[in-house]
């Protein structure tokens, strides 16, 4: 349960990435048209605002627009599944994440693509530690401690919201609540920000999404987040404790964004997406917006070193997937 950039597993270095620097004209022709890149969320959840953030760097690198589609649903497996089984031409890419590729492989029995076979890694753009949050409307928890004794106190009596089975704060929220004895019930949503209001409006009563997306609800005082999943203290949610600083059982809960194209990509399709990503991580005002939201930048990720990460990734989630019971079709 180690984490990049947060104190658990230490990012790679970024440098010695030629591919990934080489100017913009330097790779041929590719693009020649629009590149569409689906986000497997829907809009206003952290995949969406990421990439929209990275776009204009990526578009001027590229000399092309980005056509930017959403298409929400299943725990992100449908958007990520038409990517997998497009053409390999450069004309299509998904923005997935931990729950689309190492988390899905072990959480459906019968998922219409293979992660590991039929996505080509790209490039990652973002670490994701969550925090735990909790609905101020009509819900008198302020703290870890009182949470745990809540929900142990009474068992499914209590709701807590996600972006859809198998997302990370789905597991994050059902790892949580087995860590510490306790039952509640899950409740999926089609976007973080669906979820976000449902919390907001006290009809879930706790949630994980990431600092920067709650952050604006814990300073209006609309919901409280507890803890971070991190082992220092976000940087932009300092007066919030980590969870062993709250005194909670350490459980796995955090996530990464990246980028995928169909396998079979051509390589030098593949090295100049990775290279337009790169331009973008490295851009200054890029990273604080991305630092300022809570989800660092994970640059020098380029295809061959993402690719090993997202086959440890699997390999560490499988198990941890199928210990917490979570399960989906």
């Amino acid at each position: 349960m180690t984490s990049p950039g947060f104190g658990r597993r230490p990012l790679l270095a970024a440098a010695a990435l030629p591919a990934l620097v080489c100017p913009a004209r330097a790779q041929g022709a590719w693009p020649t048209q629009p590149v569409r890149i689906v986000i497997p969320f829907g809009p206003g959840s952290g995949t969406d605002v990421t990439l929209r953030l990275l776009a204009p760097k990526m578009t001027d690198f590229l000399g092309q627009p980005l056509v930017i589609e959403n298409r929400p649903g299943a725990g992100s497996t449908i958007g990520t599944d038409m990517v997998a089984k497009a053409p390999p031409d450069g004309s299509v890419f998904v923005h997935a994440t931990l729950s689309s590729t190492g988390i899905a492989a072990a959480l459906y029995r019968r998922l219409p693509y293979d992660p590991l076979r039929d996505l080509a890694p790209i490039a990652a753009t973002v670490f994701v530690p969550l925090v735990l949050a909790v609905t101020a409307r009509g819900w008198d928890v302020g703290t870890a401690e009182q949470l745990i004794a809540t929900l142990r106190a009474s068992p499914d009596r209590y709701q807590f919201g996600s972006n859809g089975i198998g997302a990370t704060g789905h597991l994050a929220s059902a790892n949580f609540v087995t860590r510490i004895g306790a039952r509640a019930l899950h409740v999926p949503y089609r976007s973080g920000a669906e979820t976000i209001t449902a919390l907001v409006a006290g009809q879930i009563q706790f949630m994980h999404d990431i600092t920067g997306l709650l952050l604006p609800h814990h300073q209006s005082g609309a919901a409280r987040c507890l803890f971070v999943t991190s082992e220092q203290r976000s940087p932009v949610m300092p007066d919030v404790p980590t969870m062993k600083e709250a005194g909670v059982p350490e459980y796995p809960a955090y996530s990464w964004f990246g980028l995928f194209g169909p396998a079979g990509t051509p390589r030098p399709i593949q090295d100049r997406m990775a290279a337009a990503v790169q331009h973008a991580l490295t851009d200054a005002t890029i990273a604080e917006r991305l630092a300022a939201l809570g989800t660092p930048a994970m640059p020098g990720y380029g295809p061959d070193r993402f690719a090993a990460y997202v086959r440890a990734e699997t390999a560490l989630w499988g198990p941890l997937v199928r210990a917490s019971g979570a399960e989906a079709d």
